[in-house]
This record gives structure tokens, C-alpha cells and sequence, in this order.
């Protein structure tokens, strides 16, 4: 191709590319107008594919990884009630959280854990505990409904009861408290993230 040619088609071949590049775009509109973001999560990289739940309000679990308390988030569809959360924290962590490493120390803890939410104070009835169970990690069991549900808006602190008394359950410094409890009594035992 001569130096001429090349200069009578290098302005079509860019002119073309104009053309077909301005046809590609977003259509102009006279004024701007309210654009409505979908549901997230959005997956990252590092998420996609994951079998993790996508719902739309995050619930706090607090699990055991090496001897350390753990908070989980969690996403739901819908923010729980404390029955609710204090069930799926009984349930134990997920496959996917299992592999990652945590655990729970309330299995076998615990035969029952019913609560209700009155003033922030969240009253725990718990029915056999440690002493009988012959378990060792009683100190996290107790933690991990203390860190679970101190992480609810609606609550402030959380009390335990047997047989409609206040029980003594053991901090992380290795005290035993009747008096209504916070995540910050078991911060000696938190895992830092």
C-alpha cells in the first residue's frame, strides 16, 4: 500500500471505530432519573461460588477457633428474634465454617437454653450445665451465648437462671458472676480479627 492509500484509509478505519464505539454506549437522557441498586451481596472474587447465605440483615454467632471466642457473621433473610438466634448458635457452625476452623463448646454444655428480652437485659434459662457434663470449656460455652447476644441491638446485657434463680457462670477471668453479663467479661478470651 502506497503512503497515499494508507493516509485516505487510516481517517475511514478511525471514522468507522467512531461510529461503532458511539453505538455501544449508555443512550443520553435529558435529565438524570433515580437508578435503583439491586439486592445485594454482590460476590467478590474470593466469594463466588461460595455456598454462604446472601440474605439481606447480618446475624452475629459467636463460635470457638484454637480456645478463642469467635463472632460469625452471618446473612439472613430477616434479623431473628433471640430464640431464633440463640437456635441456630445451638446448631453449631456450618459445613463451610467448620472448615474454616471453628467449633462450638456448647454441645453437651447445655441440655436447654430458653430466653427472653426484657429492659435489654436478656434472661437465659439454662438447664444442666458443665458441672454435671464433666466438660472443660465451660467458660467459652458461656461466652459464646454472652458474645452472641450482646451483639443484638436490643441487648445490653444477659443474665443466666436455673430453676428461676440466678446462676453463677464463669468469666473469662475465671470468676464466677450471678450479675448480668457483657461481651466485655469474656474480651480476655476474644479472638482478635
Amino acid at each position: 500500500m502506497t503512503g497515499r492509500a494508507r493516509r485516505v484509509v487510516a481517517p475511514a478505519v478511525l471514522a468507522g471505530l467512531l461510529v461503532l464505539a458511539s453505538a455501544c454506549g449508555v443512550p443520553a437522557e435529558d435529565r438524570p432519573r433515580a437508578v435503583e441498586v439491586p439486592p445485594g451481596p454482590f460476590p467478590s472474587p474470593a466469594t463466588a461460588g461460595s455456598t454462604a447465605p446472601t440474605g439481606r440483615v447480618t446475624e452475629t454467632l459467636c463460635f470457638v477457633r484454637d480456645d478463642r471466642l469467635v463472632p460469625v457473621p452471618r446473612r439472613v433473610d430477616r434479623a431473628p428474634d433471640v430464640d431464633a438466634q440463640l437456635s441456630d448458635l445451638l446448631a453449631g457452625p456450618t459445613a463451610v465454617e467448620r472448615d474454616a476452623g471453628l467449633t462450638s463448646a456448647l454441645p453437651g454444655a447445655m441440655s436447654a437454653v430458653v430466653a427472653g428480652v426484657a429492659g435489654g437485659q436478656a434472661r437465659v434459662t439454662v438447664g444442666q450445665t458443665g458441672d454435671e457434663t464433666g466438660r472443660s470449656d465451660e467458660v467459652l460455652a458461656f461466652g459464646q451465648i454472652v458474645c452472641t447476644l450482646d451483639a443484638r441491638d436490643d441487648v445490653t446485657t444477659v443474665s443466666f437462671l436455673r430453676d428461676g434463680r440466678p446462676l453463677g457462670v464463669p468469666r473469662a477471668d475465671g470468676s464466677l458472676s450471678a450479675q448480668p453479663l457483657t461481651a466485655a467479661d469474656y474480651t480476655a478470651l476474644t479472638a482478635v480479627r
